[in-house]
């Protein structure tokens, strides 16, 4: 018989992200992880296998919570495009150590790249989605004919992203939120009829 999970899966998930989060996943070690989530070692790895699968699991919860407020924000919008509209320019208005900090899944991308091939995937995954449901908010903004009908759903979200991207590394450097405002502010423009 199995011994049952004895901690709160979700509150070591929400540690360990800060930790990955702060530090990246090479310059984590078991010991801040431990530290950070009061598991021992062999707790960890029965629960998720390595230092990789509990980097996953991270991944997988901070995307969740970045598309369950993608989502929230969508579905609070008098319209679809006002939702994306809104999302970006949530974006702006981030506390400068937020923007320092940057996004999870980017900063992930830009250190672990395509050096882990489980990582690289998992963030494709991730970033398709979000890519999805921008674009699936642009399509129903253009059928209510709030977006004009020469423009591509799936092109805009792809620009979007990539704007949300540079956004985010920006924001890294210590750029400050005008900065921000100014780029999104342009990439905002492009959904303009």
């Amino acid at each position: 018989m199995a011994r049952p999970v004895g901690f709160d899966r979700e509150q070591v998930l929400a540690d360990a992200t800060k930790v990955f989060w702060a530090h990246g996943y090479f310059d984590t070690s078991v010991s801040k992880l431990v530290d950070a989530t009061r598991l021992q070692p062999g707790s960890l790895y029965a629960a998720f296998e390595s230092k990789e699968g509990l980097f996953l699991a991270a991944l997988d919860h901070y995307a969740g919570q970045s598309l369950a407020r993608l989502r929230k924000i969508l579905g609070d919008a008098p319209d679809p495009l006002q939702g994306v509209r809104r999302f970006l320019e949530e974006m702006a208005e981030a506390d400068p150590e937020a923007a320092v900090r940057g996004c999870f899944l980017v900063n992930t991308v830009l250190e672990v790249g395509r050096r882990n091939a489980a990582v690289q995937a998992r963030l494709r995954q991730h970033l398709t989605v979000i890519e999805h449901e921008l674009a699936e908010a642009l399509n129903e903004a253009r059928a209510a004919g709030l977006l004009a009908p020469r423009k591509s759903p799936g092109e805009l979200a792809k620009f979007l992203m990539a704007t949300i991207w540079g956004v985010r590394v920006l924001g890294s450097t210590g750029a400050g939120a005008d900065d921000a405002r100014t780029v999104l502010g342009m990439a905002l423009s492009v959904l303009d009829a």
